[in-house]
């Protein structure tokens, strides 16, 4: 075998007509060019030892180095699988939904199980989209994320609720609660902001899960999320802030804990996706074990048989229908679509769709003057959790949150954000249902919320707005606003197919399996059962995490 390194401009045509060899033969002795008129400048293409044309130029001879064939090429960035071929494997675990749920499904079933020969699918109605979080895409800064990120072809409008009135900081009494849904690989965890804080003791002391078992499990989660609170360490500006609302009727604020990896690069170890998303669960998944992925691909319906899962449907864009086989199945579609799935198939269960809930929400901005700051600030991050007496906390954020390539001139005055999350009673009376007068492309009825607030929850919206103020005060800052957020753009939602012991009070035993369909289990906020006053992430990914450890000890 001979080498030659070909020079800029040159295809495989014009070597062929330079040294009088058949484009026939060099494209068959160089496989990995698909075409005669591409451009292979400095690429090694191969002649055969044996050709005897006298033309050819000075080349290394057989034994030097070639590229070994990768075999098939990726056309993305991602592995996927054809629907058809998938529809006939029998599968011993499909997941469906790639958000932060189903992603730490497949990050946990590849981890344990390795190259063990488990065959597991994963399915997404959405398509591609980034390989990483939105924010760690260096042409998406300020105003360019929010253009992107809120392109109305990446959501999906979910259902409309009546309003809810929440006193003098509610939106209007006419605004509906507007539910919606992002639909694309990865899910929300593509641009979510990232803070992780653990649910309090209060909120978790009458779930179906001990608080021992809980600890371990947001530990694992904590780990493979790479949440830390040194975000904001060493900058100026958390630390004075810090120093004023701890002083200032706050003594339990902490720096935000953010999934974000702070490590600094060492060892040759590229560190490229700061904030964590799904995706880094699918590149992990993807070095320990093997899975077959497909996009583009909504799941329309749960199959099972005797009591027992037994796969889905799933329908392409262009209305194929494919029926993939699997003894388990894993639903993390979405609060609003797993409970929709389980519905429009059929499958029992008085407590599916119901007891939905959020947080409230009371979003303040306050005006901070920087004189006697030190000239570089660095972020705002810092967090007012919630207590036992306290049933709300207030997330502090500001002075360029996140973004290096834009500039950073010194303000006198900058704004700070005060974002307060309250807990929301969770109530059969706040349900998801079907709507069989109006059904999707796909032919499934849509859905229709009844959603509302409680007198309780109206009075942990009071002090909540009372707590943000003396937040502001505190911080001594002048506040420019303040307002609240109806339920659907809190993107808090939870607990539709809730997880507990009793079938007539909650969709799913204590490790996310279906009351009373074996195989079949529920990952992702839907089965959250009470919302307490925390980011839900987190708590989705620990559960998440723990179900698929119980699953793999029954398919053993």
């Amino acid at each position: 075998m001979r080498i030659y390194i070909a020079h800029d401009g040159e295809t495989i045509r014009t070597i062929s007509q330079k040294y009088d060899i058949a484009i026939e033969d060099l494209l068959s002795w160089n496989p990995v060019i698909a075409h005669p008129d591409r451009n292979v400048a400095g690429l090694q293409i191969r002649f055969p030892s044996s050709h005897g044309s006298s033309t050819l130029p000075n080349m290394s001879f057989q034994g030097t180095p070639v590229p070994p064939d990768p075999g098939e090429y990726l056309e993305q960035w991602i592995p996927l699988t054809p629907l058809e071929q998938m529809a006939q494997t029998d599968y011993d675990v499909i997941i469906v939904g790639t958000g932060p749920g189903g992603g730490a499904v497949l990050w946990r079933l590849c981890e344990q199980w390795g190259k063990s020969g488990k065959r597991i699918a994963i399915v997404e109605a959405g398509d591609l989209l980034l390989p990483t979080h939105a924010q760690n895409v260096p042409t998406l800064n300020g105003d360019r994320l929010q253009r992107f990120i809120r392109n109305p072809k990446l959501w999906k409008p979910v259902a409309t609720a009546k309003p809810g009135g929440m006193g003098d900081l509610s939106p209007p009494s006419s605004a509906p609660h507007y539910f919606e849904s992002f639909i694309a690989l990865g899910g929300r965890s593509m641009l979510w902001n990232g803070v992780t804080p653990r649910m309090h003791q209060v909120d978790i002391a009458q779930w179906p899960v001990s608080p021992a078992e809980m600890d371990s499990y947001y530990t694992i989660a904590e780990q493979v999320m790479t949440v830390s609170s040194d975000y904001s360490k060493n900058s100026s500006f958390s630390e004075i802030i810090l120093s004023r609302i701890l002083a200032g009727g706050f003594p339990e604020t902490v720096p935000q804990p953010l999934a974000a990896d702070m490590q600094p690069s060492k060892y040759g170890y590229i560190r490229s996706n700061v904030f964590f998303s799904s995706m880094a669960f699918f590149a992990w998944a993807l070095s320990f074990g093997s899975f077959d992925l497909a996009v583009k691909a909504r799941v329309t319906e749960v199959l099972a048989d005797k009591g027992k899962a037994a796969g889905v449907k799933v329908m392409t864009r262009d209305k194929k229908t494919y029926v993939l086989k699997g003894k388990t199945v894993v639903l993390s579609a979405s609060t609003f679509e797993t409970p929709r799935i389980l519905l429009n198939s059929g499958i029992p269960g008085r407590a599916i769709g119901h007891y939905l809930t959020t947080h409230t929400r009371i979003t303040g901005v306050g005006n901070i003057r920087t004189a006697g700051f030190p000239e570089t600030l660095g972020v705002l991050a810092l967090l007012v959790p919630r207590t036992a007496e306290r049933d709300y906390q207030i997330q502090l954020s500001g002075s360029y949150f996140n973004y290096l390539y834009e500039l950073k001139p010194m303000l006198e005055q900058v704004n700070v954000g005060y974002g307060a999350s309250g807990a929301v009673e969770s109530r059969y009376e706040n349900y998801v249902a079907l709507n069989p007068r109006r059904v999707d492309d796909y032919g499934v009825p849509e859905l229709e919320v009844e959603f509302s607030y409680s007198a309780k929850d109206k009075e942990v919206f009071r002090r909540m707005g009372e707590g943000v103020k003396r937040a502001l005060e505190a911080s001594q800052a002048t506040q420019t606003s303040l307002s609240s957020l109806t339920a659907g753009l809190v993107y808090h939602d939870m607990g539709t197919c809730r997880m507990g012991y009793d079938p007539a009070t909650s969709a799913t035993d204590p490790y996310g399996q279906i009351h009373g369909v074996q195989g079949l289990y529920v990952a992702d906020n839907s089965v959250i059962p009470t919302s307490g006053a925390a980011n839900p992430t987190l708590t989705t990914v620990a559960l998440a995490i723990r179900t698929a450890d119980h699953l793999m000890k029954q398919l053993r």
